[in-house]
């Protein structure tokens, strides 16, 4: 009878799944079963308040903003994106032929890549989006 045996390895590629399983149930519990015995219990005046931190809310939620965060909230976004594009490109630079002619057209994509990145950079100093008056 060889079939209980099959059976039970086939079962047992299971157990490491299992064991994660209940590692996570286990951890879950455990935090909040912690936090009710160790935890603070303070109710203080804001703490029925919606998005309450803490602390005795001040002013209006309806402040402006300079545009200048949000120039460099958009030049920021441009550096992240070309980081996460040069990835990829660092990362099988190494495989590329140097004698091929796919190799020289990759060097020209990524470097007209850097190009533009550095004449959006030039573009947003000459605005003034890095001077902090």
């Amino acid at each position: 009878m060889t079939a209980l045996p099959l059976a039970t390895t086939e079962l047992n590629t299971y157990l490491p799944i299992l064991l994660m399983i209940l590692a996570a149930i286990s951890f879950a519990m455990i935090n909040l079963v912690g936090t009710l015995i160790i935890g603070p219990r303070r109710l203080g005046a804001n703490k029925g308040e919606a998005y309450e931190s803490g602390m005795t809310p001040v002013g209006t939620a309806r402040k402006r903003f300079n545009v200048r965060f949000y120039l460099i909230a958009m030049v920021f976004l441009v550096f992240d994106v070309e980081v996460i594009f040069l990835y990829p490109w660092a990362a099988t630079f190494s495989n590329l032929d140097p004698e091929s002619q796919s190799s020289a057209v990759w060097l020209v994509r990524i470097l007209f890549f850097l190009f533009t990145t550095v004449v959006a950079y030039a573009y947003g100093y000459s605005k003034g989006v890095f001077k902090f008056d």
